[in-house]
């Protein structure tokens, strides 16, 4: 069995359209480069229930981050709330998912 976690590291060549059209937003995608490293790890059930906790947990983050952003950007009139809320959401979903993951396979649970 493979482990598909690794793909994700595919991604990270995206970050190559920023040099290419010289918009800096496209640099945090060379942080997926960093998913290869899963490519040699052995899924078991336990780093699957670990893949499993760490994406629902931000998974659910990102349901509250995004109304929340919308929210206050319809009570100020800031346009531009959603496509900032949309990439905030994005953002922090990634992240708080890596961090989870590489704290839960480190440290066991978070009982």
């Amino acid at each position: 069995m493979r482990n598909r976690i690794g793909l994700l590291g595919l991604l990270g060549f995206t970050g190559f359209l920023g040099l290419l059209t010289d918009n800096p937003g496209f640099y945090g995608f060379f942080g997926f480069f960093g998913f290869f490293g899963y490519l040699t790890l052995t899924p078991d059930e336990r780093f699957m229930a670990n893949v499993h906790r760490a994406a629902a947990r931000a998974f659910f983050a990102g349901l509250v981050l995004y109304p929340l952003v919308v929210a206050v950007g319809a009570m100020t009139n800031f346009l531009q709330a959603y496509a900032v809320g949309f990439a905030l959401n994005f953002a922090l979903q990634i992240f708080l998912f890596s961090v989870l993951l590489t704290w839960y396979e480190n440290h066991g649970t978070d009982r």
